[in-house]
């Protein structure tokens, strides 16, 4: 079992299994294909302190430059969906949104909009949804939102979004949104030093706690009054390769995979997905992959429609319990040594994944070190407990 350090009665925002900083010879040995560091930062990467490698993270002082050299946009093509768009567009921030994916919480409202969904499990073992929105001006609202996880919040990094949220848990997470690291949009809690007072409201449709959803119009308002920048930050790397217009991916090696069980069949193993009861079929007529959970179809309220993807990925991470409250801790950064599986056109290939720094999105790499090519479209994407790969069916 891996130790965490902690800070006080936080875990270090650095958490252990951020582990960025393995020597630098041995991070670009990992990466595929090798380049020539500079003796200077040979020297300093040999004699960094804990603490200085933890700044690092943060910073992005050491980062994955082997994959971002492989990964671009042109800048008329969208960072989350790889389809074509007005550049000035191309250059807005998603919006990160925690979701409800309780029973009581669901269906959703307006998660049919969002480009990419990430989902994990959270505290009695059902998963959470965070959804990353773009060109969402039209939109009236998004729901039921819930609260945040530090492990959310670093994919939301990942894509340098402003992140919303309705409550954290504050012991592992309260330090980092409070931080510049993060555009934090926060209803008025306990932990929060700076709320959004605009952004959130509850429906008289739903009980408490989910009936609170997002109205853009006031979200909007708090974006301008705490000076939130709209458009992407000088940091942020592109983190998909996208097929070209008008093409599919080239894995036509891939195993067939038309039926995704990240949890598996059974209803009972406590790792999150089983308890939603979650699974993706396959439609060879359009080339998505329809989502299902609590025994049926996926739906949006909003429209009534089931949710449907052009790619689903299966990304494995170290996890571990925090505390007596089931709190769980998610790897989000690691070396190359961390299994995908990446789904698209009815074909799976796997790979591997990696992450540096706060500022490095996770690279998803085949086994010869290229990026894993996606199709055009959207994305879900299943953080899943390393400790519970084994209840992965794939058929």
């Amino acid at each position: 079992m891996r130790k965490f350090r902690r800070n006080g009665n936080r875990l270090h925002k650095s958490v252990f299994f951020c582990s960025a900083f393995i020597l630098g010879a041995a991070l670009l040995a990992g990466c595929g294909k090798k380049t020539e560091q500079p003796e200077e930062t040979q020297t300093q990467q040999e004699t960094v302190s804990p603490s200085e490698q933890a700044k690092a993270n943060e910073t992005g002082a050491v980062t994955n430059t082997q994959h971002s050299a492989l990964v671009g946009n042109d800048g008329q093509h969208s960072f989350l969906t790889g389809e074509k768009m007005d550049p000035e567009q191309v250059k807005e921030r998603p919006l990160a949104v925690m979701l409800n994916n309780i029973l009581e919480g669901c269906p959703q409202t307006g998660i049919a909009r969002a480009s990419i969904v990430y989902e994990a499990p959270v505290e009695g073992r059902i998963t959470r949804l965070m959804g990353l929105f773009e060109n969402y001006g039209d939109m009236e609202k998004i729901g039921y939102i819930r609260s945040s996880r530090d492990y959310f919040v670093y994919c939301a990094l990942e894509f340098d979004a402003i992140y919303a949220h309705f409550g954290q848990a504050t012991p592992y997470v309260g330090e980092l949104l409070n931080s510049d690291r993060v555009d934090n949009i926060s209803g008025p809690v306990a932990g929060i030093d700076h709320p959004a007072t605009n952004t959130f409201l509850r429906t008289t449709e739903r009980k408490m706690p989910h009936n609170v959803y997002l109205d853009i119009k006031g979200l909007q308002k708090d974006i301008d009054k705490m000076k939130y920048s709209r458009t992407y930050q000088d940091t942020h790397k592109p983190k998909f390769a996208f097929a070209a217009d008008g093409q599919k991916p080239d894995n036509s090696k891939g195993k067939s995979a038309t039926v995704l069980y990240p949890g598996g069949k059974s209803k009972e193993e406590p790792n999150g997905y089983s308890k939603v009861q979650a699974w993706f079929e396959y439609n060879e007529k359009d080339g998505k992959y329809y989502r299902y959970q609590y025994g049926g179809p996926h739906i949006d309220e909003s429209t009534g429609e089931q949710l449907a993807y052009d790619n689903v990925i299966f990304q494995y991470c170290y996890g571990e319990v925090r505390d007596e409250n089931d709190y769980l801790a998610f790897g989000c950064h690691g070396d190359n040594d961390m299994k995908v599986q990446v789904f698209t056109q009815g074909k799976m290939t796997e790979g591997t994944w990696s992450r540096y720094a706060d500022t490095d999105p996770a690279y998803y790499v085949d086994g010869n070190g290229d990026p894993i090519e996606l199709s055009q479209g959207k994305t879900w994407i299943c953080l899943i407990w390393d400790q519970y790969a084994d209840d992965v069916v794939i058929e």
